[in-house]
């Protein structure tokens, strides 16, 4: 358990920026691979990124792919997501979470669900 804690986010219109932050106290984060997650109203978990622990490789969920980006840094024990050109689709609570990249390559494998504390992303005229 990583105590995990989102932040970062708030109201923006379409086409506009975010930059999430994940923070822990724990040290260990720096040996894990780690996901950002969000969850919509009335959708289900969605993966949205992930990266690997030493930060060489990251990955894109099709729906965020040049939009978005992943990454971290370790001597801080925090985790970003920069989220540009907003849309609607976007609006969601995201969260980060531990990832083991099973699910990447391994199609009976979920991708991680949503772990600790997470921020709202609303995009809205």
């Amino acid at each position: 358990e990583l105590g995990l804690v989102a932040s970062g986010g708030g109201l923006v219109q379409p086409g506009g920026s975010l930059r999430l932050s994940c923070e822990t106290s724990n040290s260990a984060f720096s040996r894990y691979a780690m996901a950002w997650v969000r969850q919509a109203p009335e959708k289900g978990s969605e993966w949205v990124a992930s990266i690997n622990s030493r930060a060489s490789n990251t990955y894109y969920s099709d729906s965020v792919k040049g939009r978005f980006t992943i990454s971290r840094d370790n001597a801080k024990n925090t985790l970003y997501l920069q989220l540009n050109n907003l849309t609607t689709e976007d609006t969601a609570m995201y969260y980060c979470a531990v990832d083991t990249l099973l699910h990447l390559v391994q199609s009976d494998v979920p991708p991680p669900q949503a772990q600790g504390q997470g921020t709202q992303v609303t995009v809205s005229s």
